[in-house]
């Protein structure tokens, strides 16, 4: 099964951040760095996106939401199963 993929516009508006501030969060590692959709284009899937919602309406620590981070990057990874 495939995630949706939002864009910038729709992650900002769920995340209740400004551009500025959304990109010092994954400078920060606080939130996933976008995917390629095309050669001018990126996204982040929704999946990643209500779990780090998730996360911080839990209010769950800085350390905890970069350790979400670095989770759910590294299962991009390796959702393919090896196809690249």
């Amino acid at each position: 099964m495939f995630d949706k993929v939002s864009r910038l516009s729709e992650v900002l508006s769920a995340c209740c951040h400004s551009r500025s501030a959304h990109f010092l969060d994954i400078q920060k590692g606080l939130f996933t760095r976008p995917v390629k959709i095309g050669l001018r284009a990126t996204g982040w899937p929704q999946s990643e996106l209500a779990i780090l919602n998730a996360a911080r309406i839990a209010v769950k620590s800085e350390e905890e939401i970069r350790a979400l981070v670095a989770q759910l990057e590294h299962s991009r990874k390796n959702s393919l199963g090896g196809v690249q």
